[in-house]
């Protein structure tokens, strides 16, 4: 009796150890959430540039506006 327990345990073991992902499943994952932040951090780079130009050019409307109501002398 005790042998014939033995197979269903060592099937139970194989299906056990095969259900995880391999190595190259969990390397290209990887690869992907890398890929991922790094798309995100670009994008918030060229935000951050963009709002900054947006900033200059607010900046020098307002000081040519200011330039030009200033009266003659």
């Amino acid at each position: 009796m005790k042998k014939m327990i033995f197979l269903p345990l060592a099937v139970i073991a194989m299906m056990v150890v095969a259900c995880g992902p391999s190595a190259e499943e969990i390397a290209a994952q990887e690869k992907v959430v890398a890929d991922s932040i790094a798309a995100y951090d670009a994008q918030v780079a060229a935000e951050a540039e963009a709002a900054a130009a947006a900033e200059a050019a607010a900046a020098d409307t307002t000081a040519a506006a200011a330039t030009e109501a200033a009266p003659a002398k």
